[in-house]
């Protein structure tokens, strides 16, 4: 397998703009390629078969959506009240709402591991480890609320950017926030 790192992941960048647009049975090498720019063959040369392109599409995704180091800095700046949670689940369903490709991509490749068992061997541990990440993070912060809070909210953010990017007329944009308010406020006791 080929080493080009930069090269690696912008095959993977086309792998989930594929997946994005026409779904886990349009990820082809051949799509990846004509995506990608790059001369037919070349994501054959990165990637030992299909299922390594979606698992690794998978972990690609992932590590786009997680913010970088100062991000996680300046969130926690200030109280530690439901007012940070509040502004921080704003934060997060923007942020992912914005990599619409890769969010799109990460729901194609769940449905794909219901089909496959070694894809959902891998994307398990990877999705339950995000949720325990997110839980610690937020309890080890000092953040108000529990792991069933949090774990609520997770799920809760999740479906409404569900919704905003599949089905963006049933929620307005304004009607979205007032959800993550009342969620935080519902969920998130007042310190």
């Amino acid at each position: 397998m080929r080493q080009n790192q930069a090269r690696r992941a912008a095959l993977l960048d086309a792998a989930i703009d594929v997946l994005a647009r026409e779904g886990a049975r349009g990820l082809t090498f051949r799509a990846v390629d004509a995506q990608a720019g790059v001369p037919g063959g070349t994501a054959s040369n990165y990637f030992a078969n299909r299922d390594d392109l979606l698992t690794q599409a998978g972990t690609h995704v992932y590590e786009r959506l997680t913010p970088d180091p100062e991000t996680m800095a300046r969130s926690l700046e200030g109280p530690r009240d439901r007012e940070k949670v509040l502004q921080l689940m704003h934060e997060v369903v923007g942020r992912v709402s914005a990599y619409r490709a890769g969010y799109l991509a990460l729901l194609e490749l769940r449905l794909e591991a219901t089909r496959r068992p070694g894809l959902r061997a891998v994307l398990t541990p990877r999705i339950r480890k995000d949720v325990d990440d997110n839980v610690d993070y937020h309890l080890g912060s000092g953040l108000p609320g529990d792991a069933t809070a949090v774990t609520l909210l997770y799920l809760a953010m999740n479906w409404l950017i569900v919704e905003r990017l599949t089905l963006p007329d049933v929620f307005s944009e304004e009607q979205a926030r007032e959800l993550v308010e009342r969620a935080v406020e519902r969920l998130i006791p007042e310190v």
